[in-house]
């Protein structure tokens, strides 16, 4: 994306460390892993933070919060680094997807780009999580996820499939799960369409242009290079604000913060990225597409355990990138919140 925001480098914490780990069931394919050990006696040492990538965003987009996480914690705790409480953290890259080169072992045979869909995902997954917390002395610690883009869906079925683990969710800009990324706009070949309905600045011709090219990119049919099959994901997740996740760590509902990009920041850099979209198209009609999922997403828990939708002020789509110190505080609040409720 070229409309974003330099951010300063970030020195990354001896307590970060890197692993290469290899599913018990896929054993001829490596994960690459970034991990921090839980430590001290507070209520954040039995809590695993696990952080899930969008498809274009890999696990080094969390290195930089990871690492102001664990200096806000430190600061907050004590001052001293060997005598604070941490949590657990877990960020991965999925198979063809950053530092992980190895594909999908269980792509084997099938149709090439179309290996494995979301819910292969997740029960891989489960078992990374299962083999990560092998060392810890804890086999159930709370889980709270700090997601972006298609990650949020992950997380999503990963408390639909697994109830009972997750105690919060961090949603960064979620992917619209039940979207096709082309029906958010009209369509000027329809037999009903009204061309006088449309917005002063937009025009027949922009919304065929963009529809071709969010087809072209964006519809659930388009292969990624991680061989990530999406076409069954609206199916999987019909509607943003359910299935209800009542059933979180302990029987209670969980956390779920939701936070959507700078409307106007995204517009903007919808234009000068490779889309090149409008900004009246954007304005009028993705964005307010976008914020309505965002209002359905905080009604998967009970009124009092979610926040938002929080506008990212000046973040486009891959929050955690443009401002990870805004990410790293809503983190923190939410890990607070999660050992005050133990």
């Amino acid at each position: 994306m070229a409309y974003a925001t330099p951010q300063p480098a970030i020195a990354l914490p001896s307590s970060i460390t890197f692993e290469s780990i290899r599913l018990d069931t896929k054993p001829t394919a490596c994960l690459e892993c970034s991990k921090v050990q839980g430590a001290g006696h507070s209520g954040y040492n039995n809590i695993l933070v696990v952080f899930l990538n969008g498809l274009l965003a890999p696990q080094s987009f969390w290195l930089p919060v990871m690492a102001l996480m664990l200096r806000r914690l430190q600061i907050v705790e004590s001052g001293i680094d060997n005598d604070v409480s941490r949590p657990q953290m877990l960020a991965y890259d999925r198979y063809g997807q950053g530092r992980t080169i190895d594909r999908d072992p269980g792509d084997e045979g099938k149709e090439e780009g179309y290996g494995h869909d979301t819910l292969d995902v997740v029960h891989d997954l489960h078992q990374l999580i299962g083999q990560a917390m092998r060392d810890s002395n804890n086999q159930s610690k709370r889980i709270m996820f700090v997601a972006n883009s298609i990650g949020c869906a992950i997380a999503r079925l990963y408390a639909q499939e697994y109830p009972g683990t997750l105690a919060g969710m961090l949603l960064l800009d979620s992917i619209m799960a039940n979207s096709d990324f082309v029906s958010i706009f009209p369509d000027p070949d329809s037999p009903d369409f009204d061309p006088g309905s449309l917005p002063q600045d937009v025009t027949p011709e922009m919304l065929c242009e963009t529809r071709r090219k969010f087809r072209e990119v964006f519809h659930p049919s388009v292969k990624n290079p991680e061989g990530l099959d999406r076409r069954n994901l609206s199916a999987l997740l019909p509607d943003a604000d359910k299935p209800r996740l009542d059933q979180g760590f302990g029987g209670k509902a969980p956390l779920v913060t939701v936070v959507g990009h700078d409307p106007e920041w995204f517009a903007k850099e919808s234009l000068q990225g490779s889309m090149e979209t409008p900004i009246s198209i954007t304005m009028n009609y993705t964005n307010p597409t976008w914020h309505r999922y965002n209002q359905g997403l905080t009604k998967l828990t009970s009124p009092e355990k979610a926040s938002g939708p929080i506008i990212a002020k000046d973040c486009g789509h891959f929050i955690q990138r443009d401002n990870p110190m805004f990410v790293a505080d809503l983190a923190c609040s939410m890990l607070e919140n999660i050992a005050k409720d133990a």
